[in-house]
């Protein structure tokens, strides 16, 4: 199998290079081939993802929410409601209404995330159609922290696959676009109106539930998405910068990066002197331990700390530390 896999990829190499050739651009094979292969890891990893997603969001529904009559919100709070007070099928509904949002995203997006979306949303609804789930519980508080839980660890992991199974964010990017509103503002206040709905048509309880619910899945979207580790930039300006970027390496096991600067306050005549700045990503657990080693070097050092979402590449990962 994997000698397959390379043969493919190989063969992919030559036929990119071959079209670069006709257009008379320069590129070695062994370029063409890290391109390829870069696509084809990205492609088999993002289809993981979304086969998790769809599958942890099909539980989350047939084995949470439906049989227990609850909504959420959202493109699939609409299915939900609109299968609850017609009995129509829900695998149809969720590609129904899904569908207007999926052709702005690729007006929006691009056709690459849009085919993806199209197939993922296909999936969720066989699997909601095909595969009996079984009942979990019928207590109401777990149903919708639960069910909020799995509905987000599909959502959140289609997400980093690059699709969605849930298409109201394409139309808050949409919107924002058009309007001084956030996208988290348009989400918000299109919730609220499924909410209502949901209060009038089935009741205030169902309701009340629900947004239990829709807060489960949105903080288990943003846990999905950032990751366990919430990374923190740290920028730090001082007259004594080379001890303290050899500390960041031998005590901390961190990276560090280097940017030449100019310390811009002086006295008036004066010439702004050179200075190094460092800039380092360490996680929040190592915030207090890293401002105790530099108050130890230099107390006066200016510190600024910027909230990071994800990372790639780098020396993120801690290195072991010198003995």
């Amino acid at each position: 199998m994997i000698r397959f896999f390379r043969r493919f990829i190989v063969v992919r190499a030559k036929e990119r290079l071959k079209n670069y050739g006709a257009k008379g651009e320069t590129h070695s094979l062994s370029d063409e081939f890290l391109a390829v292969k870069a696509n084809f890891i990205h492609l088999v990893r993002d289809s993981v993802f979304i086969i998790i997603g769809i599958f942890s969001a099909g539980f989350g529904l047939k084995g949470f929410l439906l049989p227990n009559h609850f909504i959420d919100g959202g493109a699939m709070g609409i299915s939900l409601l609109i299968s609850e007070t017609t009995n129509w099928s829900l695998a149809l509904l969720i590609i129904a209404v899904n569908f207007p949002f999926l052709l702005m995203g690729y007006t929006q997006i691009g056709k690459q995330f849009a085919l993806k979306s199209i197939l993922a949303i296909i999936g969720l609804a066989l699997i909601v159609h095909f595969i009996p789930f079984p009942l979990i519980t019928s207590d109401k508080l777990l149903i919708a922290v639960f069910g909020g839980f799995f509905l987000g660890v599909g959502i959140g992991m289609s997400i980093r696959g690059g699709a969605v199974i849930d298409g109201t964010e394409v139309l808050a990017i949409f919107i924002s676009k058009k309007t001084g509103l956030t996208i988290g503002d348009i989400i918000l206040i299109f919730n609220i109106i499924i909410f209502s709905f949901g209060a009038y048509i089935l009741s205030i309880e169902i309701a009340l539930y629900a947004i239990l619910t829709y807060i489960a899945a949105s903080k288990t979207i943003d846990f999905v998405i950032e990751g366990i580790e919430e990374y923190t930039g740290i920028t730090i300006i001082s007259e004594r910068s080379e001890r303290i970027r050899k500390m960041i390496i031998d005590k901390l096991g961190r990276g560090v990066t280097i940017y030449s600067g100019k310390g811009g306050y002086t006295k008036d005549g004066d010439e702004a002197r050179s200075i190094d700045i460092l800039y380092t990503v360490i996680t929040r657990l190592e915030i207090a331990n890293l401002k105790k080693e530099i108050d130890a070097i230099d107390t006066d050092a200016f510190i600024i700390m910027n909230s990071i979402k994800d990372t790639k590449g780098g020396m993120i990962k801690k290195r072991p530390l010198k003995d």
